[in-house]
Order: structure tokens, then C-alpha cells, then sequence
């Protein structure tokens, strides 16, 4: 059974080793606290209306494994335990971050209740309720469930996570976006954003026209006004933390072609070319992360049967 909001105080906390990201920025900022509930009853559909309910609890000394491109948040609501995650790139790795969230959280959720884990009295635990927003550049479809298992070759073992993947790219999961308006507001910003790099516009200036052009009426408008220096901070830090992952990636390249093990990295860059044909990721991401050139690319994705995405 689950006990209403309103009757009984809801715990959300968030795990980050970096500066915050917007989607955080938006649904795990206390002065806003509308916004959560608003996401929270739209994925529920629920109607719960006192955003004093929530209680923001940040666990700062969380397990990250060196996803720097994702903010995790964890509401625990009642009897059950919701844990969101945003995700800017596809990675089918969630279910063990998440298993490793969890593990923390039911954790720090005995000691602050003082629940002796070793005694012979079955305790109640909340159940736990996994949800990943994806917004990266590749077409996933609406939702998809994404289990632990997978990574056993889909067999079963004796622990399981599952994550319920949302797309929320602007135009996608319609009715999600309509019962969610905050979250509709921040799929189109994302989109404008885009839209304008795509003009020719810098980063810096692709977030200014986006904030610039955002209707009156969104209800993320003012508040993206009035933190225009933190948002761009924002972009800035997860376009760089790309850069990195690009440039690590390359001098391992560069690494194993000095041992002489180029021709088994070669071997594993076309797996990783092959994996973002498959996802229709742009050809410009694709030889930044690869290190193919573009004839490779083109001659890779003939074989498979893909066209390359521009």
C-alpha cells in the first residue's frame, strides 16, 4: 500500500560528483519544489498539490562511477523508493548504477531509522520504482525497459534491477509532456538549444536565443533568466566532459598503436562506430569518438545495412 504525499513526507536525494546539470537544476532545486511534484504525479498519475511533502536529502558521498554526463535523483515517497536519472547519451549501464544508488540508499535508510540489519524481525523496506529520462542525440523509441539481466546475456540470476527508459526529446512521450508542463518547457528549450548550434550559433549564444525565445507563458522562462550564467555553466561543463571522453578515448588509440596492439583497438573502435550507426548517432560524433575517418565510416555502415546520419 502506498501512503498518500500529503500524509507522509517525501525524502529526495541526489547524487553528484559535478556540478550540477540542468535537468537536476530544474527538478531537484528546493525553491521549486512544484516542478518535482509536477514530474512525480505525471509519471504516477497521481494529483498530489503540497510540494512541502518533499524534503531534499543530498547524499554527497555517492558511488559515481565516472558517468560524468548524468544526474541521478532519488525520491523516496512514502513506502516506495523512486530513483531518476537523467541520461544526455544512451548507456544500457543504468540498471548497475542504479543497483549501486540503491544499495546506498536502503542503507543510509536503516541507519537514519535505526533498523538493526542483523536481528531475527523481518523489516520493511520501501520498494523501489527506477525511472531514466533520456535525451540524447539518437532515436530511442518512448519508453523501453532496461534490465540487469542484459548484462548476464539475459539470463536470470538472483538480483534483478529494471529501469523504465522515458525519451523526453521535445515532440516525444506527448502525454507525459502535457501532464508535466515544466518538463515540456525544458524538452523544448533542449531542442532550441540544438536548433541554434545547428544555425551556426555557439554554445553561449545557441542558450541565450533559447532562453530569448521561449513563449511567455513557459513556466521555466524567468527562472532560466534569471540563471543564465549557471545554465550556460552547465552546458559548458557536459560539452567538455564529451571532449574528455573523445580525447581519452583517442590517446588509448594512440596508446595500443605504440604497443602494437592497434589492429585489436581498430577491431574495438568499429564495434563502437558499428553500436552508434545502430543508433543513428551523427557522423560528426561518430569519427570524434571512433577515430574512423569518414570513408570508413560510410563503408562500415554499407555493410551493415545503415545509412549514416549528417
Amino acid at each position: 500500500m502506498i501512503i498518500p504525499i500529503t500524509r507522509k513526507r517525501s525524502y529526495l536525494g541526489i547524487n553528484t560528483t559535478h556540478k550540477d546539470r540542468l535537468f537536476k537544476f530544474i527538478f531537484g532545486n528546493p525553491e521549486h519544489k512544484e516542478w518535482t511534484l509536477s514530474l512525480y504525479n505525471a509519471l504516477n498519475n497521481s494529483h498530489y498539490t503540497n510540494p512541502d511533502d518533499i524534503i531534499l536529502n543530498t547524499i554527497e558521498d555517492a558511488v559515481y562511477l565516472g558517468m560524468k554526463n548524468d544526474v541521478s535523483f532519488i525520491v523516496l515517497t512514502a513506502f516506495v523508493l523512486y530513483i531518476w536519472e537523467h541520461q544526455s547519451s544512451f548507456n544500457p549501464n543504468i540498471p548497475i548504477r542504479i543497483l549501486i544508488y540503491a544499495a546506498q540508499l536502503y542503507d543510509k535508510y536503516l541507519s537514519d531509522n535505526n533498523i538493526y540489519r542483523y536481528g531475527s524481525k523481518l523489516h520493511m523496506l520501501p520498494k523501489p520504482k527506477c525511472v531514466c529520462f533520456y535525451n540524447g542525440l539518437a532515436d530511442e523509441p518512448e519508453e523501453r525497459i532496461l534490465k540487469l539481466s542484459d548484462a548476464f546475456g539475459g539470463e536470470e540470476g538472483d538480483i534483478e534491477v529494471k529501469v523504465r527508459m522515458l525519451n523526453i526529446n521535445y515532440g516525444r512521450n506527448r502525454e507525459l509532456m502535457e501532464a508535466c508542463r515544466p518538463l515540456k518547457d525544458y524538452a523544448w528549450f533542449i531542442d532550441a538549444v540544438r536548433g541554434h548550434q545547428k544555425a551556426g550559433l555557439s554554445l553561449e549564444e545557441a542558450v541565450d536565443s533559447a532562453v530569448e525565445d521561449m513563449p511567455e507563458s513557459s513556466l521555466l522562462k524567468k527562472f532560466l533568466l534569471s540563471n543564465k550564467a549557471e545554465v550556460k555553466g552547465m552546458y559548458l561543463t557536459e560539452y567538455n566532459a564529451e571532449k574528455e571522453r573523445s580525447r581519452a578515448i583517442a590517446e588509448g588509440w594512440e596508446e595500443g598503436r605504440a604497443e602494437g596492439r592497434a589492429e585489436g583497438i581498430h577491431e574495438n573502435m568499429t564495434r563502437v562506430a558499428s553500436d552508434m550507426l545502430k543508433r543513428s548517432y551523427p557522423l560528426e560524433a561518430i569519427m570524434e569518438i571512433s577515430r574512423l575517418s569518414e570513408a570508413a565510416i560510410f563503408s562500415l555502415a554499407k555493410s551493415l545495412g545503415l545509412s549514416v546520419n549528417r
